[in-house]
Parts: structure tokens; C-alpha cells; sequence
């Protein structure tokens, strides 16, 4: 099993969250790029080539870039801009040696006919091409909606650069689907998966009443990660498991403890 971690949820600066998943034996890295440092706005071609030494030298590999920039393919009006912008992190990811984008495209709706459908099945190929054409994925992240929506969503676009980044928590605690069955549906698409775990709170979820949602530390949500980790076994998964804790006054000890908890269940399974 490959774990990587976003070094971001360490809540330093990013060299400095770099240096900590070193520290923490970590496999593989997913940082953010969308602002700050890792702007591709901000790095010339010789600052890419320095970040990309320094992670090899701390014997890391970058998993993924995350490359969401808060919107999600649904508004026309933003479209060129999304665009534009995802295609600075694919370049970017080229340059870093990752093959893989993530982003959140926004909630695909039950209604083909709905705009927000429309536009992302008219807007996310241009993106889906240029990625392709360059050897990148751009993975769109599990959990608005439920994964049988996103692969009909999927499989109309049918473009050879879109895939997802699949996120066991979101699917549980947001859109109340099974994590095992979701990777069973999308199984072609994965390229990427996040290790968070969370708990759906039933009584706001029926009254649509946010957040009806709480992300918790691995091993004390809803995700049945020994169901989970064996349908990624038996689906080929080989991708990195990267850890995301985005809350929690501790999420260094949150981080070390998620890690040990996939080792142990890699050990299990024989992953």
C-alpha cells in the first residue's frame, strides 16, 4: 500500500508540510495547487524544477495535485476561468511528475436536462482532452451525489482524461452511499483515492438541514475500510491512499494515527 497525505492539513508552510510527511514515513504527497506557493501563477520553470528535487529528495513522490479552485463546472459564467486555471495544474503536474488532477466539478443533478448537467458535459471535455493529450488525469472527487449518478455523468462525457478521485468519506457522510459498492461501480474511472473516514448525521440528512455531516479520524466514522480496502483489492487498485483531515485540533496525531490504521488493515487484506 502507497500512503501519501495532503500536506496541507499539517497547517504549515508548505515546504515545511513537505518535510513533516518525510518525517512521517510517508509514501507520496498531494498538495494543493491553487494558490500560495504551488500557484502555478507563482512557480517559473526553474522553481519546478527545485520543488520536484526537493520532494525526490526526501524520498516522496507526488501522488496528486489538488487543483479545485472552489467553483465546480456548473456555472457557465466561470467556465472560462476554470478552464484556464485547471490548465496551469496540468502543466504543473507535468512538470512534477504526477499523472493525476483532482478537483471537485460541483453536484451533478438527477436531470440530464439540467444546466448544470449541461454545462459540465459541454465544458469538462476541452479540459478532460488537454489532460489526456499531456499523459494526465483530471479526477473529479467522490461524495456531492451518489456514485451510480457520477458514472452515468462519466460515461455520457466518455473523455479518456476524466476519471475521479474516489473519497469513501464524502460518499458516506454526505450523499449516504456504500463505500465498497461505489468503488465497484466506478471502478474503471479510479485513479486516485483519499483515506478519510466520517459519519452521516441521519436526522439532519432527512431534513436536508447542513451540515449534515461530521469528518472524524480514521477507523471512527462509517466507512467500513476492511469492505472498502478489499473491494480496491479486488477492483486493481494500486494507486496511493492519500490521508485528509481537514478538521480536528490535532490532525498531525490524527494523520500518524490514520496511517498506522492503513498499514495495519494493508497487512489483513495483503494489500
Amino acid at each position: 500500500m502507497k500512503i501519501g497525505v495532503i500536506p496541507d492539513c499539517f497547517r504549515l508552510p508548505v515546504k515545511d508540510g513537505i518535510r513533516k510527511a518525510s518525517e512521517l514515513k510517508m509514501d507520496g504527497i498531494q498538495p494543493y495547487a491553487t494558490h500560495g506557493d504551488l500557484d502555478p501563477k507563482n512557480l517559473s520553470s526553474t522553481g519546478r524544477q527545485d520543488l520536484r528535487h526537493f520532494v525526490e529528495g526526501l524520498g516522496l513522490k507526488f501522488s496528486a495535485l489538488v487543483g479545485d479552485f472552489g467553483h465546480g463546472f456548473t456555472d457557465p459564467a466561470k467556465i472560462d476561468f476554470l478552464v484556464g486555471r485547471t490548465k496551469e495544474v496540468v502543466d504543473l503536474a507535468v512538470a512534477l511528475g504526477t499523472d493525476v488532477v483532482t478537483t471537485h466539478i460541483g453536484v451533478v443533478p438527477d436531470d440530464p436536462n439540467h444546466t448544470a448537467w449541461k454545462t459540465m458535459v459541454q465544458s469538462l471535455p476541452e479540459i478532460g482532452t488537454y489532460a489526456a493529450n499531456k499523459g494526465i488525469f483530471l479526477a473529479t472527487e467522490t461524495g456531492p451525489e451518489k456514485a451510480v449518478l457520477l458514472k452515468k455523468l462519466l460515461d455520457e462525457i466518455g473523455n479518456p482524461g476524466l476519471r475521479a478521485n474516489f473519497d469513501p468519506a464524502n460518499l458516506v457522510m454526505v450523499s449516504d452511499d456504500n463505500a465498497a459498492q461505489a468503488a465497484k461501480t466506478l471502478a474503471k474511472y479510479i485513479v486516485h483515492t483519499h483515506a478519510k473516514d466520517g459519519r452521516l448525521i441521519r436526522e439532519k440528512y432527512a431534513k436536508k438541514e447542513s451540515p449534515w455531516w461530521k469528518e472524524l479520524p480514521l477507523g471512527d466514522g462509517d466507512v467500513n475500510f476492511p469492505e472498502y480496502l478489499t473491494a480496491m483489492k479486488e477492483i486493481g487498485y494500486t494507486g496511493f491512499y492519500t490521508i485528509e483531515r481537514e478538521v480536528g485540533d490535532n490532525p498531525a496525531a490524527d494523520i500518524v494515527k490514520a496511517r498506522d490504521f492503513l498499514r495495519k488493515l494493508a497487512g489483513e487484506i495483503g494489500l
